[in-house]
């Protein structure tokens, strides 16, 4: 199975050069040929309005300074440095139409962004990523050098100098164990990665590492159901709002997009249904639960308890389950009746519907939209792994799946069986989808609340802020421990993280 062409974009280097090929010289006698065969797909599918400028496009202007010193801390061998000046030159020199030429300023822009922000993250003494103690810390000196090889090995990766990346990856796989400290198991998760990422660039001579890992195990799920609080908090997040979105109301419908991510159990709406029998205006006369997903055997069987469970609370459910995808589903599908209050809930579910042409979740949003839902509960993991360029995606992946791992790290001893299924199996298998697929294979396209509260905005719908962080931090209390998570509001959001680095995000809209 071959792989989409990627740019050869080094942290050190935009590389977003405006030839379409690109020749570079190493300093010794051998020649690496690293072209940029993926430029015109980028320009292609990434609309200009994508990049809107927003606080942190200003703050890059007075920070753009910073990018030559990245230049000197992780200078590539494989391309020179990239020049702002010549870029610029060349954008305004250019005889190509005017949208064509804004499509490479923001993508410039942007990808001096992420030069910035990679920098950023190797200023970050690896240590600080990472809880120190027995079992936790990163290593000092070893850990920063684990990140200074996962950068070389992406940037050999990329430019697909296969031998340069083989050895960095036999390297990384001896100081990477995956029952070491919480700096070296998430290491070893990128490691898994890049190899799988090499082979599919390399398919008549290795085959893919691993390509089982799109869907995490079901059992995997249920554990970081348990041991993590992001899935929960979510739930508790987004039934807060939907009761707030039905009181009052006697006809009430809610649509679950992925029914829960399959969870077998059906724990958010349970707790829905207990909020709705305790509410002080009365049970509802009539609940429907719609579930979208396609596992329909589960699905079926977590309607069947459900409407167990609201029979026992003395109210009426009906339960309904549809095999379909979210790319193709309809309105029709959904039998919503006229008098129904409606409610959708989507829990880590549309980044997998984002494509590179946004043309699959903007049909998904006017669907939902057409419904005119009372709310409509959106949870996404609130990073930036959908960039056009890899090395970005990497660095901030790293960034972002190492304040998982630490916080795993705190909770449970380091040969915990459970941690390591869920680092390995569902922590790791959304790694080595970030890392080691392009094209249609890579779903695990999260994008920053930033990013999703544009394309809400201009698929029609308006922000519904949440204001519980106080309830917030009482449910992390006394269901998370409390220690080191955090919570904050911001723009409309509820921001869930782990010692200040955002994990998730909770949004709720409406028509």
């Amino acid at each position: 199975m071959g792989m989409s062409p990627e740019p050869c974009n080094s942290i050190s280097d935009c590389s977003q050069q405006q030839s379409h090929h690109l020749t570079l010289t190493q300093q010794q006698d051998s020649t690496i040929i690293c072209t940029n065969q993926e430029l015109d797909y980028y320009y292609r599918f990434y609309d200009v309005d994508e990049a809107a400028f927003d606080g942190n496009e200003v703050e890059l202007v007075s920070r753009f300074s910073k990018v030559t010193r990245m230049d000197r801390m992780i200078s590539s061998p494989y391309q020179p440095t990239w020049s702002p000046a010549q870029a610029a030159v060349d954008v305004v020199g250019s005889s190509e139409t005017s949208r064509v030429r804004k499509k490479r300023f923001w993508d410039v822009l942007e990808s001096c962004k992420q030069k910035v922000e990679a920098m950023e993250a190797m200023d970050t003494p690896a240590t600080a990523t990472f809880r120190v103690g027995a079992g936790g810390g990163g290593g000092g000196a070893d850990g920063m050098r684990l990140v200074q090889l996962l950068v070389a090995c992406a940037e050999a990766v990329a430019c697909r100098d296969r031998a340069q990346a083989a050895a960095l990856l036999r390297e990384l796989q001896a100081g990477a164990p995956v029952h070491g400290t919480a700096f070296q198991r998430v290491a070893s998760c990128f490691v898994q990665g890049l190899a799988d990422r090499l082979a599919l660039a390399h398919p008549p001579a290795l085959g893919p590492a691993s390509m089982a890992f799109c869907i995490p195990p079901s059992y995997a799920l249920a554990l970081a159901y348990e041991l993590c609080p992001y899935l929960r908090f979510a739930h508790f997040v987004a039934n807060a709002c939907m009761l707030e979105a039905f009181e009052g109301e006697s006809n009430v419908h809610v649509v679950d997009l992925g029914m829960t991510l399959g969870l077998d159990r059906g724990h958010q709406w349970r707790g829905l249904l207990d909020g709705l029998a305790a509410r002080a205006s009365g049970k509802p006369a009539r609940v429907r639960v719609t579930g979208v997903g396609a596992r329909m055997d589960t699905i079926r069987a977590i309607g069947r308890e459900l409407e167990a469970y609201a029979e026992g609370l003395g109210m009426y459910l009906e339960f309904r389950g549809i095999n379909r995808g979210l790319e193709s589903l309809h309105i029709d599908d959904l039998g919503v009746d006229a008098d129904e209050a409606v409610a959708i809930n989507s829990v880590l579910e549309l980044h997998s519907v984002v494509k590179e042409s946004r043309g699959a979740l903007n049909s998904v949003l006017q669907t939902i939209r057409k419904l005119s839902p009372r709310a409509f509960l959106l949870v996404e993991q609130d990073a930036g792994h959908n960039g056009p360029f890899f090395l970005g995606r990497f660095m901030e992946a790293l960034h972002y799946y190492a304040a998982l791992f630490d916080a795993l790290d705190a909770a449970l001893p380091r040969y915990d069986a459970r941690r390591a299924r869920v680092e390995q199996f569902h922590f790791g298998a959304e790694i080595r989808n970030v890392v080691g697929c392009e094209g249609a294979a890579r779903v695990e396209r999260h994008e920053r609340a930033d990013q999703w509260r544009r394309r809400m905005s201009r698929a029609g719908f308006q922000s519904v802020p949440i204001k519980m962080a106080a309830k917030a931090r009482e449910w992390l209390d006394e269901n998370a421990g409390g220690g080191g998570y955090t919570v904050a509001e911001e723009k409309g959001c509820l921001v869930l993280g782990w010692k200040g680095k955002p994990v998730i995000a909770a949004s709720c809209w409406k028509c």
